[in-house]
C-alpha cells in the first residue's frame, strides 16, 4: 500500500533542504537548485495523490492507517511514537501542502533569480514543507507541537530572509523577530493545554484521547481549559484577535514566501489543529462560543483595515486575517466540513492573489503602492486575468471556489441560530468584495500613475504557468463540495469524504438545522447580491467617479486615519506590553540582576578567591628554614591538642 510510504512525502522535502542547504553555495547553477527544490515537493505531492486515490478505493471504515517509524519517546507512563496518520483529513491539508506548495516552489524560479540568497531560499522552503507536514500527518500531540514549532522556525528564516532590507520604519529581521515572539505567546498555551490533556488522559496519541474523551466523563472546566489553551495556540499561528499582530508585518518577506506560508499553509495550521481536535472542543459550548466570536470578530475588524490600505501585500494580508476568521466561525458553530473546505479552496485563490501581486511587483520594479499602478491590464495580460478569477473568488461570485466555501460558512452560521454572528459575516462578505475590487481596479484598471521611467512586462513562464493552475483551481475547486440543496446529500463529495472524521464530534452537537432548502436559497441570493454591490461600489469609486470616495475620507477624516494606521493595536500593544517589559529587562533584568547580582556574584567570588590567594602567597617564601620552623611549630600544636 502507498500509504505505508507516506514517510516519503516528508522525508523527500528533508533531503531537497539537505542538499541546498549544504551544497547550494558549491551548486551556484539556480536551475539546478530550483530543479531540485521543486522536485522533491513535486514527488511528496505526487505520493499524496497516490494514498489519496488508495484511500478512496477502500470502504470508509478502512480509511484510516498509521504508519509508525521508531519509539520515540518513553518516559515512566508516557510514551510516544514518531508515527505518522493517513485519513481523509491530513490528506487534505497533504495535498494542500504539497499541490500548492510545489506550484509556488516553481513560482519562485523565475521570482528570486539572480537572489544572491537563491539557494538558501530554497532551502528554507524546502525545510517548511518538511515541518508542514510533520505537522498534518502527525498522529499524536508532540510530533503535531513539532511541526508546529518547526513552521514558526521557518516563518522566522523567510519573513527575515531579506535581512539587510528596511521595512516601513524598521528592517524585515524586526518583522521576523515580531512573527516569532508572538507565536511563541500563541505556542506557551499549546503546551499548556498538552500537559493539561496528559494529565487528563493519560496519553497525547490522538486515536487514545480522542477515544476516551469520547467516552468518559470530564470535567467541564477541565475540557474547557485544555480547548481554550488549544485555541490560544490557533490564534497565534492562525492570526486571530488577539495575536494577529505580527502577520502584516510578515509581508517584508519574498512574495513567494507570503504565498506559501502566510496565505495557504502555515496560518491555517491553526484551523486544522482545532478541526482535528474538534471531539474534544464540541464538549466546551464556552470554548466553541469563544472561537465562533473570536473568529467573526476578527473577520470584520481585518476586513476594515483592508479597505484602506495602499500597501498591495497588505490589502491581501488583512484579508488572509480575514479569511481565517471565517474558517474559525464555521469551527465555531461545528462546521468543521465547511471550515477545511474553506481553507482548501482559500489556499487556491489566495495564494493565486500573491503570486499574482508578486507578479505586478516583479512588473513594477518593486513598486508595492497601488496608488501609483493603474492600467497594467494591457501589459500583464495573463496576471490580469489570474488575478480577476482569484478576485472573483474571494468575493465569493458563482461558481468559483470561493462562493461556494464561504456560502457554506454563512449557511451553517444562520442555521445553526448564530443570527448575530451571520449578520457580521455577511458584511464581512460584502467590506471583502469591495477591498479586493479596490485593489483590483487600482493596479490593473484606468490610466497608468506610475513613473514614465517603468516600462511594465509580463512576468516569464516559469512564473505565469503556477498562475494559471491556480486560477483553474480557483475556478473549479468548489465543484467538489456543491450545496446538497442542489445535489442531495449524496453529492457533496467534500462533505461525504469528511464525515468519518467528525463522526465522534457530531454526537456532542445539540443544535440541528430547521430551516428550508428554500431559506438556504434565499441566503445564497442575499451573499451574491451582497458581494456583487461591493464590486460595483468598489468600480463606482475608483474608477467612475473618484469624488465621492475622497469626500468620505475628508467627511470622515478621524475614522479613515483610525483605519488606516491600523486601530493603533501596535501602539497600544507597545505601550502595555512591549515597553514594560523592556524597561523592566533593561532596569532589573539586565543592570541589576544581571549586573550587579549575577554578575557581582561571580566577580566578587573571583575577587574574595583572588585576595586570599595573594595572603596565602606570602607564607610562600622559599626560605627552607622558614619552611622547617612552620612545621615544628605545627607538630608541636598538633602534640598540644593531643595531650589537652
Amino acid at each position: 500500500m502507498i500509504t505505508n510510504y507516506i514517510y516519503l512525502t516528508v522525508i523527500f522535502p528533508l533531503i531537497g533542504f539537505l542538499i541546498n542547504g549544504l551544497l547550494g553555495p558549491k551548486i551556484k547553477n539556480e536551475k539546478t537548485i530550483g530543479i531540485i527544490g521543486s522536485g522533491v515537493v513535486g514527488i511528496a505531492f505526487i505520493i499524496s495523490l497516490l494514498a489519496f486515490f488508495e484511500l478512496l478505493g477502500l470502504p470508509a471504515e478502512e480509511r484510516k492507517v498509521i504508519v509508525p517509524l521508531f519509539n520515540w519517546i518513553s518516559v515512566e507512563s508516557l510514551n510516544v511514537s514518531f508515527s505518522y496518520q493517513v485519513d481523509q483529513l491530513s490528506l487534505i491539508m497533504a495535498l494542500v501542502v504539497t499541490g500548492v506548495g510545489f506550484l509556488i516552489h516553481v513560482y519562485s524560479i523565475g521570482y528570486m533569480h539572480g537572489d544572491k540568497g537563491f539557494w538558501r531560499f530554497f532551502a528554507y522552503l524546502n525545510l517548511f514543507i518538511f515541518m508542514m507536514m510533520n505537522l498534518v500527518l502527525a498522529d499524536n500531540f508532540v510530533l503535531m507541537f513539532l511541526g508546529w514549532e518547526g513552521v514558526g522556525l521557518c516563518s522566522y528564516l523567510l519573513i527575515g530572509f531579506w535581512y539587510d532590507r528596511k521595512f516601513e520604519n524598521s528592517t524585515t529581521a524586526d518583522a521576523a523577530k515580531k512573527a516569532f515572539i508572538v507565536n511563541r505567546i500563541g505556542d506557551f498555551g499549546f503546551l499548556l493545554g498538552m500537559f493539561l490533556i496528559y494529565k487528563t488522559f493519560g496519553s497525547l496519541n490522538f486515536d487514545e484521547v480522542f477515544t476516551l474523551a469520547g467516552k468518559i466523563p470530564v470535567a467541564e472546566v477541565t475540557i474547557t481549559l485544555i480547548t481554550i489553551f488549544l485555541f490560544i495556540g490557533a490564534t497565534g499561528k492562525s492570526a486571530q484577535i488577539p495575536l494577529y499582530v505580527w502577520l502584516p508585518d510578515a509581508m517584508a518577506g519574498p512574495t513567494p514566501v507570503s504565498a506559501l506560508i502566510h496565505a495557504a499553509t502555515m496560518v491555517t495550521a491553526g484551523v486544522y489543529m482545532v478541526s482535528r481536535a474538534s471531539v474534544l472542543f464540541v464538549q466546551s459550548e464556552i470554548t466553541m462560543m469563544i472561537i465562533a466570536t473570536i473568529g467573526a470578530l476578527t473577520a470584520i475588524f481585518a476586513a476594515s483595515m483592508g479597505l484602506v490600505q495602499n500597501d498591495i501585500k497588505k490589502v491581501l494580508a488583512y484579508s488572509t486575517i480575514s479569511q481565517l476568521g471565517y474558517m474559525f466561525l464555521a469551527s465555531g458553530v461545528g462546521a468543521f466540513t465547511a471550515a477545511i473546505f474553506h481553507l482548501m479552496t482559500h489556499a487556491f485563490f489566495k495564494a493565486l492573489l500573491f503570486l499574482g501581486a508578486g507578479s505586478v511587483i516583479h512588473a513594477m520594479h518593486e513598486e508595492q503602492n497601488i496608488k501609483n499602478m493603474g492600467g497594467l491590464k494591457h501589459h500583464l495580460p495573463t496576471t490580469y486575468k489570474t488575478f480577476l478569477v482569484a478576485s472573483l473568488a474571494i468575493a465569493g461570485i458563482p461558481p468559483l471556489s470561493g462562493f461556494f466555501s464561504k456560502d457554506e460558512i454563512l449557511w451553517e452560521t444562520f442555521a445553526t441560530g448564530y443570527t448575530f454572528l451571520y449578520l457580521i459575516g455577511l458584511v464581512t462578505a460584502f467590506m471583502t468584495a469591495f477591498y479586493v475590487f479596490r485593489l483590483f481596479n487600482l493596479t490593473f484598471e484606468g490610466k497608468p500613475r506610475y513613473p514614465s521611467h517603468i516600462h511594465p512586462h509580463e512576468s516569464p513562464k516559469v512564473m505565469t504557468i503556477p498562475l494559471i493552475i491556480l486560477a483553474i483551481l480557483s475556478a473549479i475547486g468548489g465543484f467538489v463540495g456543491i450545496p446538497a440543496v442542489f445535489v442531495g446529500e449524496s453529492g457533496n463529495l467534500f462533505k461525504n469524504w469528511l464525515n468519518p472524521v467528525y463522526e465522534p464530534a457530531e454526537m456532542f452537537l445539540l443544535h440541528v438545522s430547521l430551516h428550508s432548502h428554500a431559506t438556504e436559497i434565499l441566503l445564497m441570493v442575499i451573499s451574491v447580491a451582497i458581494a456583487i454591490s461591493g464590486i460595483l461600489l468598489a468600480r463606482h469609486f475608483y474608477l467612475q467617479n473618484i469624488k465621492p470616495i475622497e469626500w468620505l475620507i475628508d467627511k470622515f477624516n478621524r475614522l479613515y486615519k483610525l483605519v488606516f494606521n491600523k486601530y493603533y493595536v501596535d501602539e497600544i500593544y507597545n505601550f502595555l506590553f512591549v515597553n514594560p517589559i523592556v524597561k523592566f529587562s533593561e532596569k532589573f533584568l539586565w543592570k541589576i540582576n544581571d549586573t550587579i547580582i549575577i554578575d557581582g556574584f561571580i566577580n566578587g567570588t573571583a575577587e574574595m578567591i583572588d585576595e586570599i590567594g595573594k595572603r596565602i602567597r606570602k607564607v610562600q617564601t622559599g626560605i627552607a628554614q622558614f619552611y622547617a620552623l612552620i612545621m615544628i611549630f605545627g607538630i608541636t600544636l598538633i602534640i598540644f591538642l593531643l595531650l589537652l
